[in-house]
């Protein structure tokens, strides 16, 4: 029998009373996708789909709610949701194609089809592999466990066609368990058009190639093969960007995003968000490059990608996703993915640090980025980080590590030194804030003695000629030739 493993036992007992009541009643329940996949390949269960024959949606229903509360109902659609329980119950259904796009369809429930009969409109053959915990026993018309023997993702039917948004689920499933696609679905996938595709759903397959993708390089490989990395145009341009071949021997700027995002995969956290934030970072860190990347003095060059890559970033998350705050959160460790050597260079002091985790937000995300930037360059070795470990301990002792340092001198503060709100509060603040930076003072108390200091309250001469200035990058990517006999300046 297959060992099922879930994460909570007791949502396996569930999932089990579900299938004895429908088998009382003259139906058949089978589990159906991702749970028998992962089953089959020894992985911790989370979540299941139960999809249920011989059954109308209403008796279908009741019988739910005796084993459990429901919290959706999708009843035109036969699709519930057990309350707090991560088991989604199901009908087979007839979807006939009537319009463009992934809604152009119409949906009907029919708990008359054959398990084979359903399972053609899945996407790929070890999705549509079914099991009866009650019996024990496999359901597998289309052969999804040779396939996921053999690894090889292979489209289910003619109907694979019908969402363009399966080969995007290619690609995260390519990643997640290092997949080789069979080459007649790439040849379907590159006749299918994205253009109805909704940014929500999509968004959803670039999260599972990033958070669970064991190897997201081999996902965008996977669009590659597909002809669909030409169809994303700042992911495009990376395709034969040259770089300089002693600091990235490993090729263009293509071919180094994907061992970029590798290693950044290697070292994931295993906080949802956090892995996030970072893993778009590393997809997103060379988008500058092919609008900078020059052949002067002997050398490719990419003096300035950090800046340009901004503009390429934020236009492809956007996209992507309508969740602004991730966007913001993305786009600074973009723009400063090579500060962590920067600083460590420069030996820089307390304020740049400071000001880079304002700018940044946290320091640690920033030195993941940097780190899987310099692992994404095989066959050069890993350096032993010095820089990162450099500026995590220092941005940990200032206490600026995982959040940007908070203002002490508010607007509050000022109201109750005597002055009236007005359009001088915010240069003032920033003043305020700038000098706390720079070091001026570390508690509220001293910070308004520095308050109290200022000429006029904010007039006089500016304290940004206490900004600690940055020596230039010592990369080729940053104009300047590199120490060869430094291994851990390599970029």
């Amino acid at each position: 029998m297959l060992d099922f493993r879930p994460r909570d036992p007791a949502v396996w007992q569930a999932v089990l009373a579900l299938c004895r009541v429908v088998a009382e009643a003259g139906g058949r329940a089978h589990l159906v996708g991702g749970s028998v996949r992962d089953a089959l390949l020894g992985l911790e269960l989370v979540d299941f789909d139960v999809e249920v024959f011989g059954l109308e949606s209403a008796a279908l229903r009741t019988l739910i709610e005796k084993v459990h509360a429901v919290d959706f109902v999708g009843e035109a659609f036969g699709v519930f949701k057990l309350r707090r329980l991560p088991i989604d119950v199901s009908l087979p259904r007839r979807e006939t194609k009537v319009g463009g796009g992934h809604r152009g369809f119409e949906i009907a429930a029919d708990p008359a089809m054959s398990f084979e009969q359903a399972a053609r409109r899945r996407d790929f053959t070890i999705n549509a592999i079914a099991f009866d915990p009650l019996r024990g026993i496999l359901i597998d018309p289309f052969a999804g466990v040779d396939d996921l023997r053999l690894l090889l993702l292979r489209h289910t039917s003619e109907r694979f066609a019908e969402d363009p948004l399966r080969v995007l689920r290619g690609m995260q499933l390519v990643a997640r368990f290092e997949l080789t696609a069979d080459p007649t679905t790439l040849e379907l996938c590159a006749a299918l058009d994205d253009a109805d595709l909704a940014p929500e759903r999509i968004f959803e397959e670039w999260r599972k190639l990033l958070v669970l993708g064991r190897r997201p390089g081999l996902g965008l490989r996977f669009l590659r093969a597909a002809a669909w990395a030409g169809r994303i145009p700042e992911l495009a341009a990376l395709i034969d960007c040259p770089q300089d071949p002693e600091w990235h021997p490993e090729g263009d700027v293509w071919i180094h995003t994907c061992h970029t995002l590798d290693a950044f995969a290697a070292a994931r956290i295993g906080d949802p968000w956090e892995d996030l934030v970072v893993g778009l970072a590393c997809l997103c860190h060379d988008l500058g490059k092919p609008a900078t990347t020059r052949f002067a003095d002997g050398r490719w060059r990419s003096l300035g990608h950090e800046d340009a890559g901004e503009t390429p970033t934020r236009a492809l998350l956007a996209r992507m996703t309508s969740q602004r705050d991730l966007v913001d959160q993305v786009t600074p460790l973009v723009l400063h993915h090579l500060k962590p050597r920067q600083l460590f260079s420069a030996r820089a002091g307390d304020a740049a640090v400071r000001r880079l985790a304002r700018k940044v937000g946290r320091i640690d995300r920033l030195v993941r980025v940097a780190r899987a930037d310099a692992g994404g360059r095989p066959p050069l070795p890993i350096d032993d980080d010095e820089a990162g470990r450099w500026l995590l301990a220092q941005a940990e002792r200032l206490q600026v590590a995982a959040a940007a340092p908070r203002p002490l001198v508010m607007g509050r503060h000022l109201v109750a030194h005597g002055m009236t709100p007005g359009p001088s509060f915010g240069p003032l603040l920033d003043r305020c804030y700038r000098a706390q930076l720079d070091g001026r003072f570390e508690d509220l108390e001293g910070g308004l003695a520095y308050l109290e200091r200022l000429p006029a309250r904010g007039a006089g001469a500016s304290d940004r000629a206490n900004e600690t200035k940055l020596g230039p990058d010592p990369s080729p990517d940053h104009g300047n030739r590199p120490a060869p006999a430094s291994p851990d300046r390599r970029r």
